[in-house]
């Protein structure tokens, strides 16, 4: 039949994904740890090393999303959500208690609810990612992009909120923390659904061109309203704050309106077709002879670059070739899935430390206030994310390009930037901030779309979960030993117990060593890039062929 009725379903899928935007843009709390770490500091008297160690407790958090992942295959998105919702309310609610001097923890116990916090956000980053990279199948670099950047946005979001309606202040920050993504996620519930695969495949290719131009464009405009609004300052009257905030929550609502029109645009043609029936269903026989001759055609083109992966590709015994489903035992098996996870801990290991440790960053080169830099690091990595998802899509679509390619050119990007800001001159730290954030977006859209068509969607939200594991392990490598110890081997002793360090010393070994990482990395991504370059090839003209028979 040559007419398919355009299905209300279509503008489900979109309100889940504005949905999911919204729930991405409030669950970034992992990222915000430098503005309260100067309060846990002071007021639990700690060193550098044992805040540190409470900065990868938090990351550890994250190597129990293995739980989530697994979860992901057996358990409908709500239940993934509301697990992650209240494990985030107790976690960061318990940091608020002692932040507020309401409540005294013991050193081990706030290590608990750090890790608590920290496993939050993997529940609700799978169940967003998991569900909608299954129902945007054929776009899923602009949605892995979209949704990474709003995490990206969500530490700017909280900062800017926070700074215009409180001051400032760590312990209305962690109240934030607690309460606002756990509102969040019980209204997404509601309306995150996973579609079945006739479902996703839903929607004109130039539909959804216009409506993630629309949604890029609409978190465009977010980031420079908080971008602007971090170099203007707060300190213009409550009454300039509040509008602030007011703006921004109108325009974080403003994507609801895609899946209000989508659903206009399904009821207007439901209606013209009971006065166009008998025409669409007598098309003419030429087109859908044209069309089956296009899906030949499409077959066959499909199965040629399936054909040169296979001879790239060395298979043992059933081992499944790149680009297939693997189960996590095959893919422990692979050493394409250890080259991307060892690059993934060189960008994102590195990136880590330098959020973790952005306070005592600032404070070594005398800035008293470093939410300016924590949001720059969060606005650039929305940028990075941004650009990457859609860049490499069409780099896809027009090239055949490897993804991989970004990863290895964000590398090099931030190496250039951890040299800037070991080299510490005046402004150095606006510029490794901006870079940094940059390239960590970029390294994080990527690697979550790369994962799908490298190992399949099947087992999708494990892989996603085992890749993640990288943030504990890199924030231990690079935050807790690496920055920590050094910090502390520079530092001097404080009347109250802890240490300081002042200068640009401080941090110059670490800066030198991490940017030695990235260009490790780097090697590792090029390598990996030359590699895929048959697959690619492949997702080129799968991608095509649809898009010329839609």
């Amino acid at each position: 039949m040559a007419f398919q009725p355009y299905s209300k379903s279509n503008a489900l899928k979109w309100l889940g994904l504005v949905t999911a935007v919204w729930v991405q843009a409030v669950s970034g709390n992992n990222y915000t740890f430098s503005n309260y770490s100067d309060a846990l500091k002071s007021i639990m008297n700690l060193t550098q090393v044992e805040l540190n160690d409470l900065s990868v407790a938090k990351d550890i958090g994250k190597a129990f999303g293995l739980l989530a992942g697994l979860a992901s295959d057996q358990l409908p998105p709500w239940v993934i959500l509301l697990i992650g919702s209240i494990e985030g309310f107790v976690g960061y609610g318990a940091q608020w208690l002692v932040v507020s001097e309401r409540a005294t923890l013991s050193y081990w116990q706030m290590c608990i609810f750090l890790c608590m916090g920290g496993n939050s956000t993997t529940w609700m980053n799978t169940a967003i990612l998991v569900t909608c990279i299954r129902n945007f199948r054929k776009n899923r670099g602009p949605v892995s992009g979209i949704l990474k950047g709003y995490v990206g946005l969500s530490t700017a979001i909280f900062t800017d909120i926070c700074t215009a309606l409180f001051s400032d202040s760590a312990s209305s920050f962690l109240l934030m923390l607690a309460v606002v993504p756990f509102g969040v996620c019980l209204f997404a519930m509601l309306f995150l659904h996973e579609v079945p695969p006739s479902a996703a495949d839903e929607g004109g290719n130039q539909d959804d061109f216009w409506y993630f131009t629309a949604l890029n464009s609409v978190a465009v405009v977010v980031a420079f309203y908080l971008l602007a609004y971090d170099f203007i300052g707060s300190s213009h009257g409550q009454v300039f704050n509040l509008v602030f905030v007011g703006v921004l929550l109108v325009l974080l609502a403003l994507p609801l309106l895609i899946p209000l029109y989508d659903l206009l645009k399904s009821f207007k043609k439901s209606g013209s077709l009971d006065v166009e029936g008998a025409e669409a269903v007598d098309a003419p026989l030429i087109a859908s002879q044209e069309t089956m001759e296009a899906e030949v055609q499409c077959q066959q083109v499909t199965e040629e670059p399936e054909a040169v992966a296979n001879e790239v590709e060395e298979v043992k015994g059933k081992q499944p070739a790149i680009g297939e489903d693997h189960t996590i035992f095959e893919l422990m098996r692979t050493y394409d899935f250890w080259i991307l996870f060892v690059s993934f801990l060189c960008g994102v290991g590195t990136g880590l430390a330098v959020q973790n440790n952005m306070g005592q960053i600032g404070s070594s080169l005398g800035y008293g206030d470093v939410s300016v830099f924590v949001s720059l690091i969060s606005i650039w990595g929305f940028f990075g994310r941004i650009i990457s998802g859609t860049g490499s899509e069409y780099l896809i679509k027009k090239n055949g390009t490897p993804r991989p390619w970004w990863n290895a050119g964000s590398q090099i990007v931030m190496t250039i930037g951890f040299i800037v800001m070991a080299w510490a001159f005046a402004g150095s730290l606006y510029i490794g901030s901006i870079v940094v954030g940059l390239c960590y977006g970029v390294r994080l859209a990527i690697t979550v779309p790369t994962a799908s068509e490298l190992f399949g969607l099947k087992y999708y939200g494990l892989i996603y979960n085992i890749l993640i594991l990288n943030l504990p392990l890199g924030s231990f490598l690079f935050s807790g030993l690496l920055a920590g110890l050094i910090y502390d081997a520079e530092a001097t002793s404080t009347a109250s117990g802890g240490n300081t360090c002042s200068g640009a010393h401080c941090y110059r070994i670490v800066f030198i060593v991490m940017a030695v990482v990235c260009l490790i990395g780097c090697v590792l991504d090029v390598f990996l890039a030359i590699k895929t370059k048959a697959l690619y090839a492949k997702i080129q003209a799968s991608k095509n062929c649809r898009d010329s028979s839609s």
